[in-house]
């Protein structure tokens, strides 16, 4: 190692233990530099030992295991897959593995740190095989990033469920699930430094035949390295890495992106950082100065009286999509587009097919409508509680009983506010399809969705649930700021679809760290009733709220039925749209909005359902083919049966208790999305 690297080596252990200095001195307790001093010399009191070896230490400690234990972990993902947007978060490892350590102890299953570790090593093992598998391995960043977003997504409205229904097994979960380095005892810190230790030196010993297969796949099988065996053995060992750290803190957001970057980042300090002997402990070592600092901050953000500590990961998941936003700006116009949503679709279908098709579309609608108007309490459609249509008729002409006229009153604008909803959605992902020409886009994976959520939940944390049109309006402003956001920093020369969606994922990724960071430093006892919202629900929805929603959708059909020319030729490639003499960005300005006003009026009546917006136009090209004079309608019809059944069904599988739409939806959405996924491989 040359001098000038050993320097820059230095000068991090530096910066690390300058953190780790002040992170000993934060706390509740009254305990400073002075008395720790003390303490190290030998004349601290018993009061001050016991707050340093019960809190403080274990603390720091929790930090410097998770933030070795990923920022290796990205760095081995990143070289496997050659791809440089690889990592533990990207490829759902941290979804999977905390989707099974909450589904264990939503059983009421309480298992020793080993037990904990592997079931969080087999959650992330099966969500990082799927994203590989679905995305086809190396395929492209924009792929790889979009499969495991879109499968972290799915991931995490399965969690937030099992959070919502056992709220008394899970209570502690949802701040542990943003990554909390809070620790009672040196017990897990001491036994994951131990471990991580072990699997980083295991690493180092792969490092000459990683740097070999970084020359390419057939030079390194000509010089005699086992290509696939080195692959898996490297992902197992990254996938163990990242399981041990969610085992002690929590997924670490994004640490695991950001530490591989900015260790190749550092080459002009420091030599040979495309060496393996180089680049993993240097990735560790800048995990472990950004974990600590940004516990180190997250301990500074003043909070409420009964509010527990900011996690960590809240810092580092704003951190880390900061530099996936400023990676994605490096991709250039020209890139590896995904095919085109109409591209495998037949072109066309005979006109009666449509006519019948929409009619039975209609009457499935109808008769989804009817459904959720009679079935309650657990489908009590028989019972002396029980409804018919003949009292819906009576109701409609104003001759029903009171407990008739109550029961309508609350279900009539749940219904409509669901079926509008997945009417919008629908509509919405259609445009955003088509703009982006990428299959697997949806208005959630462009910010869209995050940003009216940052924007409902700060006025539910500031002004409280029941200033509804205060929540509506907030959603739609958050919305449109997040869109503003993304479409400015795509802005390049021109707008490139793969640099939309990639900076649209980052941006979500920090409306979700907003949201937790407001759930969290506000008041608890509003944390499930924002996490009701957050997985798009009906309940107490009023008349007042859903007509700013059907509006907004019949304003927003028109607009797109007058531009489903240009949807068709803009699915194509940028350049067909300026042959024809589409003025290209003025157009597809106009349908991003549209989709974004149509997504933020679903979000401001029923919260955040997700996979509608991706599940209704796949089926309806599936159904008619792809243009979107018959696209449009179909899936819009898809779309409110959709989430309107999902209703139906939140609202009585379980009843008393009721599942919240957008849950019900990610669980149809989940199996639809990896199908499509699996069936678009390169």
């Amino acid at each position: 190692m040359t001098l000038r690297s050993l320097s820059g080596f230095l000068g991090l252990a530096l910066v690390a233990l300058a953190a780790s200095a002040v992170h000993l001195t934060q706390g509740t307790s009254e305990i400073g530099l002075a008395d720790l001093l003390d303490l190290a010399i030998g004349r601290g009191d018993q009061l001050t030992r016991d707050v340093f070896m019960g809190s403080r230490l274990p603390r720091l400690l929790a930090g410097v295991v998770v933030g070795l234990a990923v920022g290796v972990s990205g760095a081995l993902l990143q070289s496997v897959t050659r791809n440089p947007l690889a990592s533990p978060d990207t490829l759902a490892i941290n979804g999977g593995a905390w989707f099974a350590a909450t589904l264990v102890a939503a059983f009421g299953l309480s298992l020793p740190l080993i037990g904990q570790g592997s079931v969080a090593f087999a959650g992330g093992l099966v969500g990082a095989a799927v994203v590989l598998a679905l995305s086809g391995g190396a395929s492209g960043p924009a792929r790889l990033v979009l499969a495991g977003s879109a499968l972290a997504l799915a991931l995490g409205s399965m969690t937030g469920m099992l959070l919502l229904l056992f709220e008394e097994e899970t209570q502690s979960l949802f701040a542990w699930g943003n990554g909390n380095l809070v620790q009672i005892s040196m017990d897990a810190p001491v036994k994951g430094a131990v471990v991580v230790g072990v699997v980083v030196l295991v690493s180092l010993l792969l490092s000459r035949r990683l740097d070999l297969i970084a020359l390419g796949d057939d030079a390194a099988t000509s010089l005699g390295v086992n290509v696939r065996l080195i692959q898996l053995v490297a992902v197992l060992l990254s996938v163990l890495l990242a399981a041990l750290a969610v085992t002690v803190a929590g997924p670490m957001g994004f640490i695991g992106l950001c530490a591989p970057v900015m260790a190749r980042l550092s080459g002009r300090w420091i030599n040979d950082v495309h060496k393996h002997r180089v680049l993993l402990p240097l990735s560790g070592m800048i995990g472990i100065v950004l974990v600590v600092l940004a516990d180190v901050l997250m301990r500074l953000v003043p909070r409420g009286p009964f509010a527990p500590g900011v996690p960590t990961g809240v810092a580092t998941t704003f951190f880390g999509a900061m530099v996936l936003v400023g990676v994605a700006r490096t991709f250039r116009q020209g890139g590896t587009v995904p095919e085109a949503p109409s591209a495998r679709s037949r072109t066309g279908s005979p006109f009666k097919f449509t006519v019948p098709l929409v009619t039975g579309l209609v009457v499935l609608l109808a008769g989804a409508t009817v459904l959720g108007l009679l079935a309650g309490h657990g489908w009590s459609l028989m019972g002396d509680d029980r409804l018919l249509m003949g009292d819906v008729v009576n109701w409609l002409g104003g001759n029903s009983g009171n407990y008739v006229t109550y029961t309508l009153e609350e279900r009539v604008p749940r219904l409509l506010a669901a079926t509008f909803a997945g009417a919008a959605l629908a509509l919405a992902g259609c445009a955003t399809q088509a703009v982006c020409r990428n299959p697997l886009a949806e208005p959630g994976l462009l910010g869209v969705t995050a940003g009216a959520g940052v924007g409902a939940i700060t006025c539910i944390a500031f002004a409280g649930i029941s200033a509804l049109w205060l929540i509506n309006i907030s959603a739609l402003i958050g919305a449109a700021v997040a869109f503003a956001i993304v479409y400015a920093v795509s802005w390049r020369g021109g707008l490139d679809s793969i640099r939309l969606v990639l900076v649209g994922v980052g941006v979500a990724a920090v409306g979700q760290a907003l949201i937790s960071f407001i759930l969290i430093s506000s008041s608890p006892y509003d944390t499930q009733l924002a996490l009701t919202w957050l997985n798009g629900s009906t309940y107490g929805r009023t008349y007042e709220q859903v007509v700013p929603l059907i509006i907004v959708v019949l304003l927003g059909l028109p607009i797109l039925l007058r531009h489903r020319n240009d949807l068709d030729v803009m699915a194509l490639d940028d350049d067909t749209p300026r042959v024809l003499g589409l003025s290209l960005e003025r157009t597809r300005l106009l349908l991003l909005v549209t989709a974004v006003v149509l997504t933020a009026a679903s979000a401001a009546a029923i919260g955040l359902v997700v996979f509608t917006g991706l599940v209704a136009p796949h089926a309806a090209r599936a159904i008619v083919g792809s243009r979107h004079i018959r696209v449009l309608p179909v899936a819009m019809l898809l779309g409110a049966i959709l989430v309107s059944v999902a209703d139906t069904l939140g609202r009585n599988v379980i009843a008393p208790d009721q599942v919240p739409a957008g849950m019900v939806t990610a669980l149809i959405g989940t199996p639809y999305f990896v199908w499509l996924l699996w069936r678009s491989r390169a």
